[in-house]
């Protein structure tokens, strides 16, 4: 006899949502693009569920991923990718991402369920166009709020982040620290 879907990734995940651990109110949910197969759908649990459209509802949720970021089911991979990239604005989640390795092919397929045409384009002070991992120099002394030190014309940032639907900041390190900078005092290297 046949196994339904739901009992199968039962079986591989023991019962457990494959991302938080919880067994609350378990379903399969379709890592799209899915075929419907296992291999392309994961058992999550109501809370992960509810959360998934919108990590950002409760970020805290999401340290869960430290330990399920390294499952060895690809879906769990991109799953953990897609939700950690969402959140990454948060700080601790890039720290994350910096560290998880996927396989070219999965993290093709992690990439593919990203919504990225929602995102607004970020300039700097000339209007070029600004992308995550990019570098980019400071052209103006900026007093950094709380962290006691000023960040020089001419400081270079590399690998900056994107800020979620802010196209008028960008996250960088400066001596360090992970600060917030306008992007009309910065210019693309």
């Amino acid at each position: 006899m046949m196994k339904d879907l739901a009992s199968i990734l039962g079986d591989r995940s023991g019962d457990k949502c494959e991302l938080c651990g919880s067994t609350d109110g378990l379903g399969v949910y379709q890592v799209e693009p899915s075929d419907g197969s296992a291999e392309q759908s994961i058992l999550l649990c109501s809370t992960c569920q509810s959360l998934v459209a919108n990590p950002m509802d409760n970020v805290n949720h999401w340290h869960c991923l430290n330990d399920t970021m390294w499952s060895p089911e690809p879906a769990v991979q991109a799953m953990a990718y897609r939700i950690l990239k969402q959140i990454s604005s948060e700080g601790w989640p890039q720290d994350m991402l910096d560290m998880l390795y996927l396989e070219p092919s999965v993290q093709e397929w992690a990439e593919a369920g990203l919504e990225e045409e929602n995102q607004p384009e970020v300039r700097d002070a000339n209007g070029t166009l600004l992308q995550e991992g990019d570098s980019v120099t400071i052209i103006k002394d900026l007093p950094v709020k709380g962290a006691g030190f000023t960040a020089k014309q001419g400081t270079t940032v590399k690998n900056i982040r994107m800020v979620a639907d802010d196209p008028t900041h960008i996250q960088g390190r400066v001596n360090g620290t992970l600060i917030y900078l306008k992007t009309e005092f910065l210019k693309k290297l």
